[in-house]
């Protein structure tokens, strides 16, 4: 049982500080900010003309009407007899000049427009709620600053951002038709969604890429990978880029270059995985470092192979390994002392240069298994 829980996987996670409680606070108001600009982008034709009906139409009324009774009438009150004109409730007798009626048979249509304009918007967010969603989720992302961008919300790329996000890191997310229950699971996550083609400027733009630490392309589409890898490259220079390629051969020369971090292909990410699982060993991703390949590898030491009564200090120096978990039984060790024998039956976790693991894994053989061969 120790040794099943010291094999399940974990997420790094950073506690959350007062100050990163503040930060999100502000983020959220920022947000807030730009979303009531967002809206009132929407809105802004319906109430300027109504601002200018009133305000403007209100000083042109009042001064004639100054000129042909002599009678003025306070620059505060004029916008009101616009509305009163608007509402069809006269403010006074309908006048005698021309220049004047036509105000009062202007203003009920144009007041008409203006609250048929605003209503129609009005009508389209509220049954077109994703639009809201979306605009709400731009406004988060123009917020952050820092962050790790996501391009793709498809099978790999939701895996990223839910692993991102356990590690408290902020995210922003890009994909142009997310899954059904994408958009749901985001928001539990606290990551914003912006539902528009990544391949587009304007999209990076309000992905906030100039301030991102990170972007991640992660769709299955090497071509648009690509596409999207030289757009980011070009609008930021200085971002670190990691991209998915289904071929090792596209993935190296999209790394030497496009200037990317690293590209990580699904068939060399998968290919020790299936070959360990083929054997009953657990094999990690490998680690390059200055060019050089490492990984990790959880085995059962078989009997009369090489590991079998050998201590962890011999097995580490002759080798080339470190040994960095040792269990037998319900006794599990991070670390073992160097003075431990392994016997068979023992369960060691081990790290060591990729070509020195395959050793490791090829000499793990018991002797019926060497005599079957």
């Amino acid at each position: 049982m120790a040794l099943e829980r010291a094999r399940t996987r974990t997420h790094l996670v950073r506690p959350i500080s007062r100050r990163r409680r503040w930060t999100a606070g502000v983020r959220q108001l920022r947000a807030a900010w730009h979303d009531t600009a967002a809206l009132w982008r929407e809105f802004r034709r319906p109430v300027l003309l109504f601002l200018l009906v009133i305000i403007g139409g209100g000083f042109i009324y009042g001064e004639l009407y100054y000129r042909a009774y002599g009678e003025y009438y306070a620059l505060d009150v004029r916008p009101y007899l616009m509305l009163q004109l608007m509402i069809m409730e006269s403010p006074s007798e309908v006048p005698s000049e021309w220049f004047l009626i036509i105000f009062w048979y202007l203003l009920p249509p144009l007041g008409v427009f203006i609250l048929g304009l605003g209503a129609a918007d009005f009508l389209r967010l509220f049954f077109n709620r994703h639009e809201r969603r979306d605009a709400w989720g731009e406004a988060v992302a123009l917020s952050f600053r820092n962050h790790v961008i996501v391009f793709g919300a498809g099978h790999v790329g939701l895996r990223v951002i839910r692993e991102l996000a356990a590690m408290a890191y902020d995210v922003v997310v890009i994909d142009n038709s997310p899954d059904p229950g994408v958009d749901d699971e985001l928001n539990q996550l606290n990551v914003p969604l912006i539902v528009a083609d990544g391949r587009l400027t304007t999209t990076l733009e309000k992905a906030q890429l100039r301030d991102a630490r990170a972007f991640l392309a992660c769709t299955g589409n090497d071509h648009v990978n690509l596409e999207v890898v030289m757009k980011a490259r070009d609008l930021n220079p200085a971002v670190r880029i990691v991209a998915r390629a289904w071929d090792t051969q596209f993935a190296n020369q999209i790394e030497r270059f496009m200037n990317v971090q690293a590209v990580l292909s699904s068939s060399d990410l998968s290919a020790p995985a299936f070959a360990g699982a083929a054997v009953g060993i657990d094999i990690t991703q490998i680690l390059r470092v200055n060019s050089i390949e490492y990984s990790t590898v959880r085995l059962n030491v078989e009997p009369g192979s090489f590991l079998d009564g050998a201590t962890v200090g011999k097995l580490q120096m002759d080798n080339d390994m470190d040994i960095v978990l040792y269990g037998r039984g319900e006794r599990v060790e991070v670390q073992p002392s160097r003075d431990m024998m392994v016997v068979a039956g023992d369960i060691l976790v081990i790290f060591a240069r990729h070509d020195r693991i395959l050793s490791v894994i090829a000499g793990n053989r018991s002797k019926q298994d060497g005599k079957k061969n």
